[in-house]
């Protein structure tokens, strides 16, 4: 189960570089990309694809390390714990992050309903991954989904919820609610406003088919989510689905589908430090 990733970077890194390197617009981009595409990156407009950040990056100096695009929830005004929760959830330190919520200070932090819905999202989230017993990580997703500010309107957070309860239930062998909940998840995504976090939802989808029957169809579902991703300029999420990819391919014995498959998760590993689901 993948929850959101950190936001640190804003494109306004590239106009900040350039002039520290003293290099002017035309010169960033010679050869790369026409002048005017800079600017809208610059200014937020346009969000580069994988191929064009690497030769902006590269130009410039920058790690791509920092640029996760996904956006954490805050469960707090509080910044430092916001701060908390993100660093703890992009190191996967799942029990330390389980503590940090269940501690009574971090409790009184908690006061909106939207940051009630973050907390009760986190905290299933957590207790997921560290708990033998998923009976608290599936009553703190269901919070987290009533938790809703607006229960007529399937936000992203909501819809992360929906998907990540699909999970406890295909981890409990629940088909029936497995696919209600999926269902529920995926309703008019496509018309949805984009955000990145979107694209945890299309992957876990797939991988619940992957779980439930493991057959030719899923590959169906993985595409899908990987025409989704790119279809938004996007790499989030794009080397898990290309692992599941070569997942399914080794079940099923197809040994180039699975070494291309392979080749693309490695190479998007080591250009964008994706946490990589090794063990389905």
């Amino acid at each position: 189960m993948k929850e959101g990733a950190g936001h640190d970077a804003t494109w306004q890194h590239f106009e900040e570089n350039s002039q520290t390197a003293g290099l002017s617009q035309k010169e960033v981009c010679e050869d790369i990309c026409a002048q005017s595409m800079l600017s809208a990156i610059e200014h937020d407009r346009y969000v580069p694809n994988a191929e064009l950040l690497i030769k902006l990056c590269r130009r410039l100096s920058i790690s791509l390390d920092g640029f996760s695009l996904a956006a954490n929830f805050d469960i707090s005004a509080s910044q430092q714990f916001n701060q908390t929760v993100e660093t703890l959830c992009n190191g996967h330190e799942y029990q330390k992050l389980k503590a940090f919520l269940l501690a009574p200070a971090t409790v009184e932090q908690v006061e909106t309903a939207a940051q009630t819905q973050a907390y009760y999202y986190y905290l299933g989230v957590a207790q997921f991954q560290t708990d033998s017993n998923l009976d608290e990580a599936q009553a703190n997703l269901r919070l987290a989904i009533q938790s809703a500010p607006e229960m007529n309107h399937l936000s992203t957070l909501t819809r992360l919820g929906l998907i990540s309860l699909a999970v406890v239930k295909c981890t409990n062998q629940q088909p029936a609610a497995t696919v209600k909940l999926v269902h529920q998840a995926m309703q008019d995504i496509e018309l949805a406003s984009y955000e990145e976090n979107l694209n945890i939802i299309f992957y876990l989808a797939a991988f619940i088919a992957y779980k439930t029957d493991g057959s030719t169809s899923t590959f169906t579902d993985v595409n899908r989510a990987i025409d989704f991703i790119t279809a938004h300029n996007s790499h989030y999420m794009l080397a898990n689905c290309y692992r599941l990819i070569a997942q399914i391919a080794m079940d099923q014995g197809d040994d180039d589908r699975q070494l291309e498959a392979t080749q693309r998760q490695k190479f998007l590993t080591d250009l964008f430090h994706e946490h990589v689901q090794e063990h389905f």
